[in-house]
């Protein structure tokens, strides 16, 4: 790990999970993200890239196309120290631009780019939208601010549930022999776009029902890391189901394979089979399963191979 990041690590490492790692699932790139960001045209030369950066004190710039904020390529120091070392400053900046880039989506939630910055050691990512479209630059000091504010707002809104006097549990208000709320969702195999939705909206269902903002997180935490794993491994997606009960909930994840071939190793922090493709977008760091049982009261994993794979997660709930 890269000596330069370790905030992803000491958040991750402690039990009880600390409240700025669950927000870091909560929040997405868009909302801590510097929208305002300077950028340059294709045609430029590297002459004009380093009287940008000497007159801006920057030290990368990113180039998009002329017609539209679409993002070609990012140049840096070492790509002018390079055109000058060639004696290529006129040359034009596509010649010496980076164009395989690491790059955050401004709809993913913060811990992916968390992890793509621990895993390459990066201090900012560039940020795209779905459509591939410049939206803005994401740094470690983005991150923390946002963090920061977004801790605020939670204290606030503790203190407000805290002093509202009306506020009710959904499940005390009901009178029956047995209650309970079922909520499904599918996920597509390789939909990241769509990725954490259904975890999004359990978390909302439980807040709507009265479930404690420390509850509602550590079910939508546990969640998403599930629902990732269908993204990412399964052939063709599978199934969420969440079953609320008043002193329990339920998450079950179900796929019809491939498979996992080891449980137990599969369980061990950092052990990943995911593709090249979703490393290369910063997936797959192997830390699914853990990162659930460490939210989860209980998790338990049923796979076989060519069959499909069982991930049932058991929340305890205190009932006032």
């Amino acid at each position: 790990m890269s000596q330069n990041f370790s905030l992803f690590t000491r958040m991750n490492k402690d039990l009880p999970l600390s409240i700025l790692h669950e927000l870091t699932y909560e929040i997405q790139v868009s909302e801590v993200m510097s929208p305002q960001i300077s950028t340059l045209p294709s045609t430029i030369s590297m002459r004009d890239v380093k009287n940008v950066m000497r007159s801006q004190r920057i030290s990368g710039i990113p180039i998009v196309s002329a017609e539209q904020q679409k993002l070609l390529g990012l140049v840096s120091v070492e790509d002018l120290i390079r055109a000058l070392e060639q004696n290529k400053l006129d040359a034009a900046v596509t010649e010496f631009m980076a164009t395989n880039l690491i790059t955050a989506l401004d709809e993913e939630p913060v811990v992916e780019a968390l992890k793509r910055l621990e895993r390459t050691g990066f201090g900012r990512l560039v940020v795209v939208d779905k459509k591939g479209n410049l939206a803005g630059i994401l740094t470690k000091g983005d991150i923390m601010a946002g963090l920061l504010r977004a801790l605020e707002k939670t204290y606030h809104r503790v203190e407000q549930l805290q002093q509202d006097e009306q506020s009710h549990h959904f499940f005390a208000a009901l009178n029956s022999d047995e209650t309970s709320l079922t909520l499904r969702y599918r996920v597509r195999a390789g939909d990241f776009i769509k990725g954490g939705q259904a975890s999004s909206n359990i978390k909302k269902a439980l807040q709507h029902i009265g479930a404690t903002p420390q509850l509602a997180r550590r079910v939508a935490i546990a969640t998403y890391e599930i629902e990732i794993n269908l993204i990412i491994h399964t052939d063709d997606g599978g199934y969420i189901v969440a079953e609320v009960r008043p002193a329990q909930i339920k998450v079950v994840a179900h796929d019809d394979g491939p498979g996992i071939a080891d449980v137990s190793l599969a369980r061990q922090p950092g052990y990943s089979t995911a593709s090249s493709k979703a490393r290369e977008m910063g997936f797959g760091a192997g830390m699914g399963l853990v990162n659930a049982e460490r939210c989860a009261d209980e998790l338990h994993v049923w796979s076989a191979l060519t069959v499909g794979t069982r991930v049932e997660m058991i929340f305890n709930v205190a009932v006032p």
